[in-house]
């Protein structure tokens, strides 16, 4: 443990580092609440899933204050919110609040004290593919299991339901996660400089670029969703749609075929921009 300075006061961390857990972790959870639930009816296509650029909150928390911080603020801020929104925990605790654990506790085990630029955002993509689908999984065993869909529907609609809310999650996450997350982390660094852990002070962009991976990671992703936003223009693509009919359907693959294809062009134009004038940026 260490010394930490906060105003001219100097704290012992091995005395204070409960506390701060305790008072940074119910910070995250009442501030990520608020956030989820000011979006929490903005739904996806298939009427469940909320829009959440929220995530930001629990993905700040993660990277300075660690896991567990941001693994259970993000857990008990969506659990909170999903009974204000909802009227009560049974969803949210088969899905949500699992899937925000899993995935927050991820994203800062994987990057508190070891941050870099390049490793947040391949961390970020990973987690956030697997924490969605994980959250869409649990979405489904709950609408089976209270026969909101019945178990004798084609395997071909489970398979469609659980994709295509992962993707939307996903699409709909990744920019904030991206462009936001960084941001509040350099102006925590300038405003409360004693509160961030010395790597992320010392990340700077303009140091990871000319090794290549970073822009690579953000190329490669933007690719991977132009390549899916193209894949949704194939007839298979249907089953993502398979619960909807006619023009309803037709509406909503339209719809995830753009989100796709503007997403992934904002990733890979950001990262080809990065390249290009690398030698100009200082982050």
């Amino acid at each position: 443990m260490y010394n930490l300075c906060v105003y001219g006061v100097s704290i012992d961390m091995r005395k204070a580092g409960k506390s701060l857990q305790v008072a940074t972790t119910a910070m995250c959870t009442v501030t990520y609440a608020l956030g989820a639930y000011a979006t929490s009816y903005i739904e996806s296509p298939w009427g469940i899933g909320q829009f959440r650029p929220a995530i930001v909150i629990p993905a700040v928390f993660a990277i300075l204050f660690g896991p567990w911080v941001g693994g259970l603020g993000a857990a008990l801020g969506t659990f909170i919110q999903s009974i204000f929104r909802y009227g009560h925990p049974w969803l949210t605790l088969v899905s949500g609040t699992p899937a925000n654990f899993i995935g927050f506790y991820m994203l800062g085990r994987l990057l508190h004290r070891r941050f870099s630029w390049t490793r947040f955002v391949a961390a970020t993509v990973l987690v956030l593919i697997f924490a969605n689908f994980i959250c869409a999984l649990g979405v489904l065993a709950y609408f089976i299991l209270f026969r909101i869909f019945q178990p004798t529907l084609p395997l071909g609609f489970y398979i469609g339901f659980t994709v295509g809310l992962t993707l939307w999650w996903y699409i709909t996450m990744l920019p904030f996660a991206l462009l936001i997350t960084p941001a509040v982390l350099k102006a925590c660094a300038r405003v409360i400089p004693s509160i961030v852990p010395r790597d992320v002070l010392e990340a700077s962009i303009r140091h990871e670029i000319p090794s290549g991976l970073f822009t690579k990671v953000l190329v490669l992703s933007g690719a991977a969703m132009i390549a899916m936003g193209i894949a949704t223009f194939l007839p298979q693509a249907k089953v993502l749609v398979v619960a909807y009919r006619g023009e309803v359907a037709e509406l909503i693959l339209n719809g995830i075929k753009l989100m796709f294809l503007l997403t992934g062009g904002v990733c890979t134009s950001i990262g080809i921009g990065l390249e290009a004038v690398k030698g100009l940026i200082k982050i």
